[in-house]
């Protein structure tokens, strides 16, 4: 099936400043796509070379089966993009606005509009000058996702956005790709990118760091796991068990785990001791994301 986003050798120059730097980059279509990394890593970079907004110094980009360059105005209307910096007419009302874009794009919303701004409780008849930052975020949401687009480009999408209207945000991007429809998530915040993305990609100094699922990157992680039993068997039981990295006794009648990997071997083994209660503390993208980095927490 061909890719939604296909990216080969990608670079971008400012001057003597290297943005991006060879960048390979595959995004299938209708997946939900993570883009994250530190601020100056190249993601605002990327996603104004997809829109056009930006020409590259070399390499090759397709979206959606298009040249960005020279089909900018026919993928302009297949494309929802949700700005990391919004900024949104003071003197126009929401519903003024959308109105705008759907003649532009030569779109007829129903009533797609009322029904995005009931969801996320938006008010479409003020003038968004008079909004406040999470209110005009939500005017970007709903201009982005109206259409109906086959890509959705969305960079910090939910800055300034109280957690209900974070969580209504994500389930509609799992409604736009449990559709067919492709979402292109830049954003630093780790958690919403976990719990929304279907696969990852950490970028750093406009280099790709690593590209995987989400769910991959964190079987990769090691995770600590206490088991307390009646009565604690040696540590040194458990020592050549695969995927366990360290092991120490700990108080009262407990052992400590480090694990890598899928935990299986290690629970075959601690079942003949007759195991009281296990407490496992995940990993999560953060820690991925630092582990990447080469640094740690706090």
């Amino acid at each position: 099936m061909e890719s939604a986003i296909s990216a080969r050798g990608l670079t971008k120059h400012f001057g003597a400043a290297v943005a991006l730097d060879g960048l390979d980059l595959e995004v299938a279509r209708g997946e939900v796509f993570g883009f994250v990394g530190p601020n100056g890593a190249g993601k605002t970079t990327t996603i104004r070379l997809l829109l056009d907004l930006l020409r590259p110094t070399g390499g090759s980009l397709s979206v959606l089966g298009l040249d960005p360059r020279h089909d900018g105005p026919t993928l302009r209307r297949r494309v929802g993009y949700l700005p990391g910096d919004l900024n949104l007419p003071a003197r126009l009302t929401g519903r003024q606005l959308l109105g705008d874009h759907a003649a532009v794009r030569g779109v007829d919303l129903g009533g797609r509009v009322d029904e995005l701004a009931e969801r996320f409780d938006a008010d479409l008849d003020r003038s968004m000058g008079e909004l406040s930052l999470g209110n005009r975020r939500k005017i970007g949401v709903i201009d982005a996702f109206a259409h109906r687009p086959d890509l959705l480009v969305l960079d910090e999408p939910t800055g300034g956005l109280d957690p209900l209207v974070q969580q209504e945000f994500r389930a509609l991007v799992r409604e736009a790709a449990d559709e067919g429809r492709t979402v292109f998530l830049s954003s630093h915040v780790l958690d919403e990118v976990q719990h929304t993305a279907d696969r990852v990609a950490v970028l750093r100094a406009g280099r790709l760091v690593v590209e995987d699922r989400v769910d991959a990157l964190l079987a990769r992680l090691r995770r600590a796991v206490t088991v307390r039993f009646s009565t604690a068997p040696s540590p040194q039981a458990f020592a050549t068990v695969p995927g366990v990295v360290s092991v120490q006794a700990v108080e009262p009648d407990g052992v400590r785990f480090e694990l890598e990997g899928v935990a299986g071997p290690l629970l075959a083994a601690i079942a003949p001791y007759g195991p009281l209660d296990l407490h496992a503390t995940e990993p999560d993208l953060e820690d991925a994301f630092l582990g990447f980095y080469g640094g740690g927490r706090g």
